[in-house]
């Protein structure tokens, strides 16, 4: 009795071993985009917003963060537009043009890497942000004053899969 007892107990405390072992390998996985970066020291989206409320024309800080893409250039895949959790939205430049995203990735989550700052952005290179989201001709007449962004230089993207 003492037998079978002692080796249900072994297969228990096997089992139990096994299922740690698995829930460890359930880590997620990036593709690289750009400079190698590390997923390390990344901060929070919502975080990164109150970053920008603090900052003014000109401002710029170094930093990393992770965030949802609720848009990428349908044209190469030159800029993505990140969700800030706050209702606010941020344009994110590829560095030199020196890398491209995939056009399809409008959902997935991203740590970018870079510099973070606010600009003016002018009207006809608004116009041409929406000519390549596919804007109708409308809409895009329809922009007809500067408007101050939030904007981010990437230089490395980690792309969640």
């Amino acid at each position: 009795m003492k037998n079978v007892l002692f080796a249900c107990i072994c297969v228990f405390l096997l089992n139990s071993c096994k299922h740690k072992a698995e829930a460890q390998t359930d880590e997620i996985v990036y593709k690289s985009f750009g400079k190698t970066i590390i997923k390390d020291d990344a901060i929070q989206a919502a975080s990164m917003a109150s970053h920008y409320k603090t900052m003014r024309l000109g401002d710029s800080i170094n930093t990393k963060m992770t965030a949802k893409v609720n848009s990428v250039c349908q044209a190469k895949g030159c800029w993505m537009r990140l969700d800030l959790e706050d209702g606010h939205e941020v344009m994110v430049k590829l560095k030199d043009y020196g890398f491209f995203m995939p056009k399809d990735i409008a959902g997935k989550t991203v740590i970018v890497n870079g510099k973070a700052f606010i600009e003016e952005v002018s009207v006809d290179e608004q116009r041409h942000y929406a000519e390549d989201a596919g804007k109708s001709a409308e809409e895009i007449a329809s922009i007809t004053k500067p408007k101050r962004t939030l904007s981010f230089e990437a230089d490395g993207v980690l792309l969640a899969q």
